[in-house]
């Protein structure tokens, strides 16, 4: 059977100039599962308010991380994946497509649909389920999906955060570094509007389903629950203590996000003497701007103004083999 295996990232500009930058957090945040209000608000605060003002500052943040060659981390280090599974893969076709800009989904799926395929696997690189990241790539395939004539057979993958080789993979990235020689090890993911969380429950909200202990049949789903299991399975991986480790959320937009937030944990955590940190980030398995400056320049910095010493991040996953090999796992 003549398959094709579509990987997709969260986006990137096409330039770190302010018109490019403008036009991709455009596209993002009018996205209805990103910031999920009345539309017409959504619109007035995008277009108005966000937008104008923080392309400014975004651009500089992607002018230090670009290169004039590859672009952006985040589309770098997906190419070079998909590139990786494209020589492990002899019998798929292997794509790479940007829920937001370029290269854009549809103009993937179509160039997959000219090769007339049996069967299209899609998997989004996000490891847990979230309606704002993985919902939302589901969405605009079957936007894209109902428009054609002939559809082949597709196969969605929704989450990961559990599978064997994925955790293997996040094991291996931590060998140059000594567990123990830390104070505390944080466990940093990308953060969601409590909102979204509280979407997941028909009729409760998240803070009713211990989410922090366990995954259950009503909360699978659910992001925050997700990523506390994700952490005590790669904890018990690396024979880290409950006591020694933090689950905190980045990236946030406005407070009533999930918390507790890194940059507060942090703070709080060299205030009372902890000179050495180590931050994970398994919500992402690309270094992107959240990784590299959010983790590894601005909250260093904060983290070493307020008494800390050192402060060092494990690198994503990017394009390594035992991360290829994960993904051949979970698409199998």
């Amino acid at each position: 059977m003549k398959k094709a295996l579509l990987i997709i990232n969260l986006g990137t500009p096409d330039s770190p100039s302010y018109f490019s930058v403008f036009k991709y957090l455009r596209q993002f945040l009018m996205d209805g599962r990103v910031i999920n209000i009345n539309p017409i608000l959504r619109f007035l605060l995008v277009n108005l308010i966000i937008c104008p003002t923080r392309s400014f500052s975004s651009s500089k943040i992607y002018k230090q991380v670009w290169d004039d060659e590859s672009g952006s981390p985040l589309l770098h280090n997906t190419k070079k994946l998909s590139e990786k599974l494209e020589t492990k893969l002899q019998d798929v076709d292997v794509y790479y497509a940007m829920r937001y800009q370029n290269p854009s989904i549809e103009s993937v799926i179509d160039e997959i649909l000219d090769n007339n395929p049996d069967e299209i696997i899609i998997l989004p690189l996000f490891p847990h389920y979230a309606a704002a990241t993985t919902g939302s790539v589901y969405e605009e395939i079957s936007r894209i999906i109902s428009k054609k004539w002939v559809v082949p057979n597709i196969k969605f993958i929704n989450q990961f955060y559990d599978n064997e080789k994925f955790i293997d993979a996040w094991v291996e990235k931590t060998a140059k570094f000594q567990l123990d020689s830390y104070d505390k090890i944080i466990f940093s993911y990308h953060g969601v509007p409590n909102s979204h969380v509280d979407n997941v429950y028909n009729d409760s909200v998240c803070s009713d389903h211990d989410c922090e202990i366990g995954i259950t049949e009503k909360n699978k789903y659910c992001y925050k629950a997700t990523t506390y299991e994700n952490t005590k399975i790669l904890a018990s991986r690396l024979n880290i203590s409950p006591d020694d480790y933090i689950v905190t959320y980045q990236s946030r937009l406005t407070n009533k996000w999930l918390n507790p937030f890194t940059d507060e944990v942090l703070e709080n955590l060299a205030k009372e003497g902890n000179k050495k940190i180590l931050v994970f980030s398994p919500a992402f398995t690309a270094d992107c701007l959240e990784t590299i400056i959010e983790i590894g320049d601005e909250y260093k910095e904060l983290f070493l103004e307020t008494g800390g010493e050192v402060l060092d991040y494990v690198e994503s996953l990017n394009y390594s083999d035992s991360w290829a090999d994960a993904i051949i796992d979970i698409i199998k």
